[in-house]
Parts: structure tokens; C-alpha cells; sequence
């Protein structure tokens, strides 16, 4: 995803340039990992924006039950640079949970993605 993302699959990337494509990704909630991941991953994220204090965890369970597109959000914006090129590249990125998405108009075209 972070490839598409990129352009990296275009003969005209550029690194210093944004050259990817709109993605949509259906199905999140169908992730699977591997091993103890799914009671031994964490994920951390601050309540409220400088509180140190605030600091909320979740494991990948829990996470991929209340909120199953943010596995997938997180892994691929760790994927992309951390600058304001990353930030935009990240925009054109849609998750959805289920098989049903609002973005039939624009044609989108399956891409089968293994990890």
C-alpha cells in the first residue's frame, strides 16, 4: 500500500515529489497476524495532544475489534516519510472495515495485495 502510495511503481517517481496513487482498502477487519502478535502487539496513543499523562494503550485484539482500519492506518503512515510529504501521501489513503465503500463513482481498479 505504501508502495502505491509512493509511486514507487511509476517510471517517473521522483522521492522529492508526490507521484502515488488513491487507495482504497476494504476489508480490514479480515487482518491476520502471526505468532502471539494478537495479545503481545501494543498500540499507543495520547489522549489529549502534549499531556504525557494521557497516554491510552490497546492491543492488537482489542484494536481490531473497536477500531480495525486504524491497524492498517498505522502501519502503513510508519511506512511512508515523516515529513509533510508523508502527511500529504496519507490523504489519499481510504480504510474501511467492511467490503462496502463511497468511492464506486471513480472507478477504482482491485489490486490483490499479499503480504
Amino acid at each position: 500500500i505504501a508502495t502505491l502510495l509512493k509511486g514507487k511503481h511509476k517510471p517517473m517517481y521522483t522521492p522529492s515529489i508526490d507521484t502515488g496513487d488513491h487507495v482504497v482498502v476494504i476489508n480490514a477487519e479480515k487482518v491476520k497476524v502471526t505468532g502471539n502478535k494478537a495479545s503481545q502487539k501494543m498500540y499507543y496513543r495520547h489522549a489529549l495532544a502534549g499531556m504525557p499523562g494521557a497516554l491510552k494503550s490497546a492491543n492488537y485484539t482489542t484494536l481490531q475489534r473497536r477500531h480495525p482500519e486504524d491497524i492498517i492506518l498505522n502501519a502503513v503512515r510508519r511506512m511512508l516519510p515523516r515529513n509533510a510529504l508523508g502527511r500529504q501521501m496519507m490523504t489519499k489513503l481510504r480504510v474501511y472495515a467492511g467490503d462496502k465503500h463511497p468511492h464506486g463513482a471513480q472507478k477504482p481498479a482491485a489490486k490483490q495485495l499479499t503480504a
